[in-house]
């Protein structure tokens, strides 16, 4: 049977006919779920959530709830929007935006782990893993095809650039670049190699990309320095966005690199 008997399903849902919703899950207010999606037992979805196709919501997640915001008025409306393909695995919690009219947003084909916490406003784009117990503060922006290790922790506000991974347990309260691995706390470990060579990246594309992180972290220029510096010749692709997402600092700084490798510029591309 596609609805568990003992579910409570909101008449005002828009739910397709070939969903499967589990024991004692709870759907309120005017969620939408789309064809191919498998709600768990005793998952709720609340409020204006929506659910792209495919997507499957595990035993115990709590999507659309309240923003942890002492000044949010539960009057105002908002919500959550999930894209397709998505596993958000047990106990996972997404909260809604705390912006009137406003979405906490993820994007297509994520594996977010168990008991992993995305906060309200966050932004996940697609193909990414969060591993268990994660947890995205308020306005966190990650990119794409990015891991981000179990337990680790991050700051309201920043941002995780695509094809970076974090170490379990290490904690960003600064922006994490596009490409790069960090561990511990705010400290960039290098780039993440293998990512980018299991991604397809040529041999010339991550030449050109640790030519310029060697340039921004290891040159003894500061980042505004650095930055000046390479914009004096072209770039490809790849480099050229590294660069631009230093260039466009956000509130929260940019991580450093640890003092242990800061001269270590001779690892294989």
């Amino acid at each position: 049977m596609p609805v568990h008997p003992t579910a409570l399903i909101d008449p005002r849902a828009q739910i397709d006919p070939g969903v499967e919703i589990g024991a004692y899950a709870i759907i309120e207010g005017r969620a939408q779920i789309a064809a191919g999606c498998r709600v768990g037992s005793h998952a709720q979805i609340i409020g204006d959530v929506r659910i792209g196709a495919g997507s499957t919501i595990g035993r115990g997640a709590i999507i659309g709830d309240h923003p942890q915001d002492l000044s949010f008025d539960p009057a105002m409306e908002s919500g959550v929007i999930i894209g397709e393909k998505n596993t958000i695995r047990e106990h996972v919690t997404i909260h809604r935006s705390n912006k009137p009219g406003g979405h906490t947003r993820i994007g297509d084909g994520n594996f977010i782990m168990v008991g992993a916490h995305l906060a309200h406003d966050v932004f996940v784009g697609d193909r990414n893993v969060i591993a268990n117990n994660a947890l995205l503060a308020g306005h966190v922006h990650v990119g794409s095809n990015s891991f981000l290790g179990g337990g680790s922790v991050f700051h309201q506000f920043l941002r995780v650039g695509d094809f970076c991974m974090t170490q379990g347990n290490s904690a960003m309260s600064a922006d994490v670049p596009h490409y790069c691995s960090v561990n511990k706390l705010n400290r960039l470990a290098g780039l993440n190699v293998i990512g980018m060579k299991r991604a397809g990246f040529t041999t010339a594309d991550r030449g050109a990309v640790k030519e310029m992180f060697n340039l921004l972290f290891r040159s003894g220029k500061n980042l505004a320095q650095a930055c000046a510096t390479a914009r004096e010749k072209t770039w490809p692709p790849h480099a050229e966005k590294l660069l631009q997402f230093i260039e466009a600092r956000g509130k929260r700084g940019i991580c450093t690199l640890s003092s242990w490798n800061a001269d270590d510029s001779s690892a294989p591309a």
